[in-house]
């Protein structure tokens, strides 16, 4: 999957390189339906350019040897693509002349017949709400076009709808007007970020500065009519356009400053939407990649597999092994960990029922940011340094999980250290309330029965090394009273001062202070 996604990058990459340099509209069109043969490994890819009222007729084949095919015409609603082209929707189907949701026409299915076509997936070429074309991928033996390969040709057919748009304005319109000034400069400009893989933030700068406005990113869209057809709509003094891949909102663009936007101006802001989207989806597939990597780099260190090369791994997603690292076993969601070792430059992964993080810190204190961000349980230790000591720091850690769980010190951050030798004694099936009442109990149930607090004087007792006078001075008590409370416990728990007696009564006073 992962070698599939790059190739996938790198056929976009070099889509929007080979686009950028083209003012010939026709060699923009044998590009597009090149790259889409590429980007999907069809057999087959071809464009067809509406001539309205009449339909859609063939425009570039790659990979036809039909003549009858590469001429073929359809009205608006005959056959597949004329139904894209009548829709603005993307159709497939796994066996087209199987397929009862298209108008099936002798010409139309002659000529695919005559190619061998099985396999078909349309998508819309669209520029603002109208329908300039459709873009074509196929197969001659039936295959599935999952939601993803969809949205992956849509969004070549966004970018293409564009590049077309921009060859024929450059192809009948001179620098004489400056507005397609602005435009020629957006396309070089956008087309520039896409290949340094630029992020949405600098295409939002770029645009604002061409435009004369301030343009701003957004998480989502106001208006149900933006996120309809993806063109820009004035509200309330401001220029919205959503950023879509497809049918997918990705999020939206803001323009303000500029309420008299002209029409080619406009365009040029909803082109660099399509480019937001595009470089969005470069980056979700990148950051997907690297988090499999970086799941898989966690695994292998902890099954001890070449530490070398592991170090050498982790140096190639930007993560120095030789660096003090702290790793921190959690009962958290291993999506939300992977964003946040994303973040910090860290590694994260699954490991059973628990997720596993080594970050880059000289300080367990970082357990308590993770644990309020993942909103988890989290066993610590470290800082350590290579994978041998990363993997032998995880058991510690998850040592130490399972000790928190065990005194029910749930959604808190811990090292071995901190829960003292408690933490070294429990183990995954220590049952410690059980324990606790066993020693305590009569104990326990006479203060709250009573609202007394011999469970209390026990502590000072044992923490004052069994003396009294120390004891009494700091309870503020009477000796006297000290020394009723501690027959009222004796009478509860029998001789509880005996040497093995002791030792039970204040390991169970310590887990009770540290169930909290």
């Amino acid at each position: 999957m992962t070698r599939r996604r790059e190739a996938e990058l790198a056929a976009l990459f070099e889509t929007a390189s080979e686009l950028a340099g083209m003012r010939d509209p026709d060699a923009v069109l044998r590009s597009i339906v090149r790259r889409a043969r590429t980007l999907l490994g069809t057999d087959v890819s071809y464009l067809s350019m509406n001539d309205d009222p009449n339909g859609t007729y063939m425009r570039v084949t790659d990979g036809s040897f039909s003549p009858l095919f590469q001429k073929v015409r359809l009205g608006l609603g005959e056959g597949l693509g004329g139904l894209v082209a009548q829709t603005a929707r993307p159709y497939a189907t796994s066996d087209y002349f199987a397929d009862a949701r298209f108008n099936h026409t002798n010409p139309i299915d002659s000529a695919v017949h005559d190619e061998g076509l099985v396999a078909i997936l349309g998508v819309p070429l669209k520029l603002d709400s109208k329908v300039i074309g459709v873009l074509y991928a196929a197969d001659r033996t039936s295959r599935q076009f999952p939601a993803e390969e969809v949205a992956l040709l849509q969004s070549l057919a966004d970018h293409a709808a564009i590049a077309i748009d921009t060859a024929s304005l450059f192809a009948t319109i001179q620098s004489h007007n400056e507005a397609m000034k602005r435009a020629e400069e957006a396309h070089d400009r956008l087309t520039d970020l896409v290949l340094r893989g630029g992020s949405s933030a600098e295409v939002a700068a770029a645009v604002g500065e061409l435009l004369g406005g301030s343009v701003e990113v957004l998480e989502t869209v106001p208006s149900p009519a933006v996120r309809a057809n993806g063109r820009a709509v004035l509200l309330d003094g401001v220029w919205v356009c959503a950023v879509l891949a497809g049918s997918e909102l990705l999020g939206g663009l803001a323009l303000a400053g500029r309420p008299d936007l002209s029409d080619a101006d406009r365009r040029v802001f909803e082109r660099s939407a399509g480019v937001t989207a595009l470089l969005l989806l470069l980056r979700r597939t990148v950051a997907e990649a690297e988090n499999k990597v970086r799941g898989e780099l966690i695994t292998d260190i902890l099954d001890g597999r070449d530490p070398a090369g592991l170090v050498a791994r982790a140096r190639r997603v930007g993560v120095e092994l030789s660096e003090p690292h702290v790793v921190l076993v959690a009962d958290g969601n291993l999506s939300a960990a992977t964003h946040y070792a994303s973040v910090y430059r860290g590694l994260a992964g699954s490991r059973g029922r628990d997720v596993v993080l080594a970050l880059p810190s000289s300080s367990t204190d970082v357990a308590k940011d993770v644990a309020r961000a993942l909103d988890a349980t989290v066993g610590a230790c470290g800082p350590v340094v290579g994978p041998v000591a990363i993997a032998a720091a995880y058991e510690e850690a998850g040592r130490c999980l399972r000790a928190l769980r065990q005194l029910g010190r749930e959604k808190e951050a811990a090292t071995l250290d901190d829960l003292g030798f408690v933490g070294v004694l429990l183990g995954d099936r220590a049952d410690v309330s059980g324990y606790v009442r066993s020693v305590l109990g009569p104990v326990l149930d006479y203060d709250s029965e009573r609202g007394t607090e011999l469970v209390h004087t026990l502590e000072v007792y044992f923490r004052c090394g069994a003396n009294l006078s120390r004891a009494k001075a700091e309870l503020h008590l009477h000796v006297n009273t000290v020394t009723q409370r501690l027959d009222r416990v004796s009478s509860l728990l029998g001789d509880w001062q005996s040497p093995d007696r002791v030792l039970e009564v204040q390991l169970a006073l310590r887990l009770l202070r540290l169930q909290g």
